[in-house]
C-alpha cells in the first residue's frame, strides 16, 4: 500500500499559506494515465497516451504538465514538449484504483472515499430476456428496444414504433445504465419518472445497475428532440463519503455538472447542472471568482464529463485531445487566480481509452494533482487508492474522523 493522505500525512506536505477554506475537486472524466505494469483489467490500455499520440504529441497542455500531468506519461516519451514553467507549480500523484469496477460511480465514489466490492452490471449484448420479462411486469407495459444504443440513434429508429404502440423504449450503453425513452405526446415527463422509478427497483440485486435514466423527447418522425427534462435515478453510494463528512461539518458542498446524479444527491448542498464541458467551467469560473466568506469553508466538486461521453465512449482521440486543450487553457486562467485559502485538485474517476477496443471504460491509474497557493513541487509517487483525495480533502478542510474509509460490500 502507498500512502494514505490523512491529517499527519498532509502536515508533510508542501505548506498552503494560511488555512484552507476552500476545496475545489476536478474530475476529467475518462482521463486515466494507463498502468505502471501494463496489465489489469484492460492490458495496455492508456488513455493519455493514446490521445497523445493520435495527435502526434503535439500536445502541449502548459497546465496540465506544469502541475505534472506530462510527468506521469508512461512510458516518458520525448515527443511531448514540456512547456513554459508554470506559477504555481503543483504536487503530482498517480492513484491505482482498488475498487471493482471500472464505472463513473465507482470511481467518484473511491475518489470520495467509499472503497466497494460492488460492481455494477453492464450488458454490451442488451438486456438479456430474464430481465425484460421482469421489467414488462413491473412497469406494466411492453418494451421495445432493450439494445446498446446511442439515445439519438435509437429514438430516431424506434420513435415512430413507439408513437404507434405506446411502448417505452429502452436501451443501454457501455456504462452502467438503462435508459428509457418516451415522447411526451406518449407519456407524460410525470409519467415517464414513475415508471423510471420502477425500473430503478428492478434493477437491483443481480441486475445491479448504476443509473435509471428517464429521457422524454418530443417532436415528429425524421425531427424528433430530447428535452431538457432528462432525470437521473442513481444507485445511492452504500455508505457515508466526504461529501457527507464535510456537510455534516458545516462545510458548503457543491456539485457541478453530475455530481449530484453521481452521489444521488447524498452529502451535496447545492447542485450546479451546467451542459457539457465549457457549460462546467463557466460555472467554476462564476463560483471562483467570488471568495469563500471569511469563516466559512466550501468543497467545489466537478465533473467534466466530455471527455468520456462524446469523445471516450465515440472513441474520438482527436476530439478529446481538442477538449483537453480547451480545458488546460481554463485551467491556466484559474491557477493564476488561486487564493492563498484555496487548494484545487485535477484528478479523474477511470479511463476511456480511445485507441482501445470496444466502447467501454478502461481500468486505469488516473492522475491527482494538487495546486495552491504556497505549494511547491512534489512528486507524491504512486498511491494505492483514489480515496487518497478524499483523505486529501478532509485533512485540508480539517474534518474530524476521516482517514481510512471501511470497504463496502454488496448491501442486501
Amino acid at each position: 500500500m502507498g500512502l494514505s493522505l490523512d491529517r499527519a500525512s498532509f502536515d508533510r506536505l508542501p505548506p498552503v499559506v494560511g488555512g484552507v477554506n476552500r476545496v475545489v475537486l476536478i474530475v476529467m472524466d475518462g482521463v486515466g494515465i494507463g498502468r505502471l505494469d501494463g496489465g489489469g483489467l484492460d492490458p495496455g490500455a492508456n488513455t493519455l497516451r493514446s490521445v497523445l499520440a493520435a495527435v502526434g504529441f503535439d500536445l502541449e497542455l502548459p497546465s496540465l504538465s506544469g502541475l505534472g500531468l506530462r510527468d506521469l506519461l508512461h512510458p516518458p516519451d520525448s515527443r511531448w514538449p514540456a512547456g513554459p514553467p508554470l506559477r504555481p507549480a503543483g504536487t503530482r500523484a498517480r492513484l491505482v484504483p482498488i475498487s471493482q469496477g471500472k464505472d463513473s460511480l465507482t470511481g467518484h465514489w473511491e475518489l470520495a472515499g467509499l472503497i466497494t466490492d460492488v460492481e455494477m452490471r453492464t450488458f454490451p449484448a442488451g438486456f438479456p430476456p430474464e430481465l425484460l420479462s421482469q421489467l414488462e411486469a413491473a412497469l406494466g407495459c411492453g418494451l421495445l428496444g432493450g439494445k446498446p444504443a446511442s439515445g439519438t440513434e435509437i429514438i430516431a429508429r424506434l420513435g415512430p414504433e413507439h408513437l404507434k404502440t405506446r411502448k417505452p423504449i429502452i436501451y443501454t450503453s457501455a456504462d452502467s445504465v438503462l435508459q428509457i425513452a418516451a415522447h411526451d405526446d406518449v407519456l407524460a415527463p410525470e409519467e415517464l419518472y414513475r415508471l423510471s422509478e420502477a425500473a430503478r427497483e428492478v434493477v437491483k440485486g443481480p441486475w445491479l445497475v448504476g443509473r435509471v435514466i428517464a429521457r422524454p423527447f418530443t417532436g415528429e418522425p425524421g425531427r424528433f428532440n430530447r428535452t431538457p427534462g432528462r432525470r437521473d435515478y442513481s444507485l445511492p453510494p452504500p455508505a457515508p463519503t466526504v461529501l457527507d463528512e464535510a456537510k455534516a461539518a458545516g462545510v458548503s458542498v457543491v456539485g457541478v455538472g453530475k455530481i449530484a446524479d453521481v452521489f444521488a444527491g447524498q452529502g451535496i448542498s447545492r447542485s450546479l447542472k451546467p451542459s457539457g464541458n465549457s457549460g462546467v467551467m463557466a460555472a467554476l469560473a462564476e463560483l471562483l471568482a467570488v471568495p469563500a466568506d471569511c469563516g466559512r469553508r466550501e468543497l467545489v466538486l466537478a465533473n467534466l464529463n466530455d471527455f468520456d461521453t462524446v469523445y471516450g465512449h465515440r472513441r474520438d482521440p482527436s476530439g478529446f485531445a481538442s477538449a483537453l486543450q480547451e480545458f488546460d487553457d481554463w485551467l491556466g486562467v484559474a491557477l493564476r487566480g488561486l487564493r492563498p485559502s484555496e487548494l484545487l485538485v485535477v484528478t479523474a474517476d477511470h479511463g476511456c481509452d480511445p485507441a482501445y477496443h470496444g466502447t467501454d471504460h478502461t481500468h486505469e491509474d488516473v492522475p491527482m494533482l494538487i495546486a495552491g497557493a504556497g505549494w511547491k513541487p512534489a512528486d507524491l509517487g504512486v498511491i494505492e487508492g483514489l480515496n487518497a483525495v478524499a483523505g486529501l480533502t478532509s485533512a485540508a478542510l480539517d474534518l474530524e474522523g476521516f482517514a481510512h474509509w471501511p470497504r463496502v460490500g454488496r448491501q442486501g
